[in-house]
């Protein structure tokens, strides 16, 4: 049996390009109308512009005040050149010349003596080789010259210092005055320094001290040195 209709006339043969084609149909219709604009026409307005009032407006007329220049400065007063007559000799000063000649005589120098200037060394009273001899310790060995000379100072101290003048200048308890000074090449004492706590305590210490006897100075590689001595002074106040 034959078919009654014709297989070209079949329409869904071409349906998959058909739908295509409205779809992308239908997809620019909807950008198109979701991308369109519309704008009010006052909102764009510019405005005109009147050249006529730009004409009438008065342009003010500024006067430009011009400064005079300064005056030139006075001319310079022209040099006065005086003109003075050399009258005046000037006398010509003649260096001689220094350079002996064969025929002038040497004189001969005389040897020049040249005077030592000794030198005042200390040498501190524990190192020395030969310590200062207080009268009365001119025995025994160094060391034993050198305590009895300690214990004599000490002595001496005791019995001159006046004690009772702590008391009188309202000190109390005990008093320490540090007495430093110097046996000299001579064995004189010098150079007294005494501190304590009122200056009358260091003026009675410099006293006692300046009365010591004169001893035998002491002695380094031979010869007589100066030799520093410190000696404390303590004692207590009676209340």
């Amino acid at each position: 049996m034959e078919p009654k209709k014709n297989p070209n006339a079949d329409v869904r043969r071409n349906s998959s390009i058909y739908f295509a084609v409205g779809l992308a149909l239908m997809l620019l219709i909807t950008n198109y109308s979701i991308n369109y604009k519309t704008y009010d026409k006052e909102a764009i307005d510019i405005g005109q512009l009147n050249m006529d009032e730009l004409d009438d407006e008065e342009i003010p007329i500024t006067e430009q005040i011009q400064t005079p220049p300064p005056p030139p400065p006075p001319p310079a007063a022209p040099e006065v050149i005086e003109i003075v007559e050399d009258e005046e000799e000037i006398e010509e000063t003649v260096i001689e010349s220094t350079e002996t000649t064969e025929e002038e005589e040497i004189v001969e120098v005389e040897e020049v003596v040249v005077e030592e200037v000794e030198e005042d060394i200390e040498v501190p009273f524990h190192v020395i080789e030969n310590v200062p001899v207080f009268p009365g310790c001119e025995t025994g060995s160094n060391d034993v010259k050198r305590k009895c000379m300690s214990e004599k100072i000490t002595k001496f101290v005791q019995k001159k210092f006046n004690t009772d003048l702590a008391g009188d200048l309202g000190l109390s308890g005990r008093q320490t005055i540090r007495v430093m000074f110097k046996i000299d090449k001579t064995g004189s004492v010098t150079g007294v320094m005494a501190r304590a706590p009122h200056p009358r305590l260091e003026k009675e210490a410099a006293r006692v001290i300046n009365s010591l006897p004169k001893m035998k100075p002491g002695k380094q590689r031979g010869k007589a040195v100066t030799v520093p001595y410190s000696l404390p002074i303590i004692f207590a106040v009676q209340d």
